[in-house]
């Protein structure tokens, strides 16, 4: 069964000058584990469907599917990153990791050892009693990222998880994101404007069209290395092929 179904999704919204399309016939499906990169133009509507995703926004017509249930409101099952780590400054490591838990009710034994082994795991328990302003911009974005895998989600949502971070950090950190969904077989849908990033992490690119957004394709993404990495995948000849594929579809909407 699919993770997660996207089915005829399309919004519509109230401006100045009357009611404006943003998305249209939006439909797509997720295994599980599989991770996604949504591209288009600025503007064209690519975060406003995550929100939908999310349940943090309902739409004017279609419907999406969690484990076969209808997403209606904020669902337990999806987890969201946004561009700021949105880490507490007056809490440590370990309480930052913890705060999700904690909101949502689910302190639990099993709950906080499955966030202490994030910690161990992933390089970031002996920092755990360190401050967020003590650690550097991809330490930090590491421990949001254990935040909100520590509620255990079915989805994450990555809306321009990386863009705040300098261009040298930010390869590195996608290295480790990377490494870290796939280990933990999170299936993960991600918004960014950076082609070499949607190719280099996606197993698919969807390519969004100027608003009213429509579905111009969904690019299968096959390095043919079971061990891929996003820097690895830079480095190979299809990468090119693939860049200049999404660039010409892209630009063809200018």
């Amino acid at each position: 069964m699919d993770v997660l179904i996207v089915k005829d999704i399309e919004e519509n919204y109230q401006a100045e000058n009357g009611e404006i399309t943003a998305l249209k016939n939006i439909s797509f499906s997720m295994k599980k584990g599989e991770f996604i990169s949504i591209v288009g133009p600025s503007g064209c509507g690519k975060s406003t469907l995550l929100s939908i995703i999310a349940g943090l926004l309902r739409p004017t017509s279609g419907e999406v599917l969690v484990n076969g249930e209808k997403v209606d409101g904020v669902s337990p099952h999806i987890g969201y990153m946004l561009q700021k780590d949105n880490l507490l400054a007056w809490r440590s490591i370990y309480k930052n990791v913890l705060f999700g838990l904690e909101i949502r009710g689910q302190m639990e034994p099993e709950n906080i050892a499955r966030a202490e082994r994030l910690l161990k795991t992933y390089g970031l328990y002996e920092f755990r009693d360190k401050y967020p302003y003590q650690l550097s911009g991809g330490m930090r974005q590491r421990v949001a990222l254990i935040r909100t895998l520590a509620v255990n989600p079915d989805i994450l949502l990555l809306d321009e998880a990386f863009s705040a971070l300098d261009y040298q950090t930010r390869l590195t950190v996608t290295d480790d994101v990377y490494g870290i969904l796939k280990q933990e077989q999170i299936t993960t849908l991600m918004v960014t404007h950076d082609i070499p990033e949607s190719i280099s992490m996606g197993d698919r690119v969807v390519i969004l069209s100027q608003r009213p957004a429509t579905i111009k394709e969904i690019l299968e993404i096959d390095f043919e290395d079971d061990a891929r990495t996003p820097l690895s995948c830079r480095n190979s000849p299809k990468f090119s092929k693939y860049f200049e594929h999404i660039w010409k579809e892209l630009k063809s909407d200018e």
